[in-house]
């Protein structure tokens, strides 16, 4: 199996990489900082499999670049790979693609177990999370509405949503944008008012759905 490693932390991708690596069956042939040099290292050496952390600057790029890879290149699985034990997180990675969800304090043996299944081409989540999932799913199938609410947003709105995805901060967009914080924090509730989101993922899964982000 040929894995790609992607972690902000040095230390916990060449940590990783050692734990791999000393398995006969399975090979680290990259590793990456964020989504961006992700992205790249799937599109340059099409891994089997893709080992993924969620919070990777300048936000949650693992959740937009597993978006755009399971999109790009969909033979790559995808293992996310992350400390949010958080069922908003895991709800939408796993809807945009990804094929295992492992908690980092999980054991190695987790790990490997989590790699070898979804290279099979099963599916693998922490089981703390799997009753989350479950109760998730339900609560998502009950609120699906056909309406478009896209039409709605301004102008304004329309630039600050794609910022608010990537991560950046309203100081960060006030200044990129020329315009107050107070007045990128009342844009912020009326994007999420409008389009009835309740989580940064959410709008994530939005924005990527309406094709709004690049790395």
């Amino acid at each position: 199996m040929k894995i790609v490693i992607a972690d902000d932390h040095a230390i916990v991708r060449s940590g990783f990489a050692m734990i791999l690596n000393f398995q006969d069956d399975i090979e680290v042939i990259g590793t990456a900082a964020d989504g961006r040099e992700a992205y790249a290292l799937v599109a340059k050496h099409r891994p089997d499999i893709l080992i993924m952390d969620l919070s990777m600057p300048p936000g949650e790029s693992g959740l937009i670049a597993t978006g755009k890879i399971k999109e790009d290149y969909p033979d790559t699985r995808i293992l996310i790979l992350t400390m949010h034990d958080d069922e908003e997180y895991l709800f939408h990675v796993l809807k945009n693609g990804a094929s295992g969800y492992v908690l980092k304090s999980a054991p190695d043996e987790e790990l490997l177990l989590a790699i070898r299944t979804i290279y099979e081409g099963g599916t693998y989540i922490h089981p703390k999370m799997a009753t989350s999932l479950v109760r998730e799913f339900i609560k998502k199938d009950k609120t699906v509405t056909t309406e478009d609410l896209f039409e709605l947003l301004s102008k304004r709105e329309l630039e600050i949503l794609p910022l608010i995805a990537k991560g950046y901060g309203n100081k960060e967009i006030a200044e990129k944008l020329f315009i107050s914080v107070k007045t990128v924090e009342a844009h912020k509730a009326k994007i999420m008012e409008k389009l009835n989101l309740k989580s940064r993922p959410e709008l994530v899964e939005y924005a990527l759905r309406k094709k709004m982000l690049d790395f």
